[in-house]
């Protein structure tokens, strides 16, 4: 490709937003489909709308119904039976409905409209609320956790009837269980498209809510089963330190999931690549459209849930004027910025004699 001098000097006329048609599958047929049946033609604000609605909004206010009539439940037990591991699951299902208050408050911020002050979107604040919800909710839970444990673990015996705590568990298993169900049935549905497990795609998703949801429900009933335990084996023992290390068990559970969390959001707020898998089915659809010639650059970053940055330096087919050039990058970002999954696309010239990006041999176009 040579670049020729634009041979008129005249301001070109703005050009109309491309049909997508051109750039990328069907819908049905593509399996990064971040909208709920959606048109790939469908302009931002209609996806932003439907982003409201989104199955992983529903996942989290189930969730955080569920734990709150858990938590209140809880904190009767605990006050009736004294219990250590029932005061702990009480601080559980508290700071899980903390935490799942908070990530909504994610989930509304981060739909917010690109502006001039944040030409990228608001996408990361996403990760921001989800990292105050892990760090605070869930490691002041972790702090109640322990810190009754310890205090009850030298408790004198008394007699103490763990019926009513039992079953007030027995109904949190239930509830939790369904909670984590939605969770997982969500991220198993996601991760058939991209051929991952659930666990993987929750593990590695740009959606901290879901992710949220999912490790505080399984913490959840793991906390459930251990509590029931040490409840158990402090009626059936006499000691009081199963109920105190019970309290301990669920402790640590809440800080290593705190910590996991603070984790993986961080990596989204310091700048996450996508997978190789993502970036080679956006690098195909590049060299499939049929104005470019070659790829010599692609960076691809999470900027919010399910919303990518693009720039890629690419080759033009033909000989093209300068100002005909101009138009055809305009067209193509345009293309792919009103897709779903692209917050911001941007295209410049290869540099001469680059080296061109290339795909794996099963997936040329």
């Amino acid at each position: 490709m040579s670049l020729k001098p634009s041979k008129s000097a005249s301001k070109p006329e703005p050009m109309p937003r491309a049909d997508t048609s051109g750039i990328t599958r069907s819908r049905a047929q593509n399996p990064f489909n971040t909208s709920n049946n959606a048109d790939s033609s469908q302009p931002k604000s209609e996806s932003n709308a439907d982003d409201k609605k989104s199955s992983s909004l529903i996942t989290v206010l189930i969730a955080v119904g569920a734990n709150v009539l858990i938590a209140v439940a809880k904190t009767f037990g605990a006050f009736i039976t004294g219990s250590a591991s029932m005061i702990a699951e009480a601080a559980h299902s508290w700071a899980d409905a903390g935490n799942g208050t908070l990530l909504i408050v994610a989930e509304k911020k981060s739909i917010k409209p690109a502006d001039k002050s944040h030409p990228l979107g608001y996408g990361k604040e996403s990760y921001v609320w989800s990292m105050i919800a892990a760090f605070g909710v869930f490691m002041a839970g972790s702090v109640v956790s322990i810190y009754t444990g310890i205090t009850e673990w030298n408790a004198a015996e008394t007699e103490t009837d763990y019926t009513i705590g039992f079953i007030i568990l027995a109904v949190a298993f239930v509830l939790e269980g369904l909670s984590l169900t939605q969770a997982y049935l969500q991220s198993k549905k996601h991760g058939e498209a991209i051929n991952v497990s659930a666990i993987g795609y929750v593990i590695d998703t740009s959606n901290p809510t879901l992710r949220g949801v999912f490790f505080e429900d399984l913490a959840a009933v793991i906390g459930l089963v251990v509590a029931a335990a040490a409840m158990a084996m402090h009626a059936y023992t006499g000691e009081p330190f199963w109920d105190a290390l019970g309290s301990i068990i669920v402790g640590i559970l809440l800080a290593a999931v705190a910590v996991f969390l603070i984790s993986r959001n961080r990596d989204f707020l310091v700048g996450y690549r996508v997978s190789e898998k993502m970036h080679d089915y956006i690098l195909a659809e590049l060299l499939k459209h049929p104005d470019i010639d070659s790829v010599s650059y692609l960076h691809l970053e999470w900027v919010g849930p399910k919303k990518i940055f693009m720039v890629a330096a690419v080759d033009i087919t033909g000989n093209q004027h300068e100002q005909e050039i101009a138009h055809k990058f305009e067209s193509i970002e345009n293309q792919f910025r009103s897709q779903a999954l692209f917050q911001e696309a941007i295209l410049t010239l290869s540099v001469p004699k680059a080296e061109i990006l290339r795909l794996p041999d099963n997936e040329n176009p």
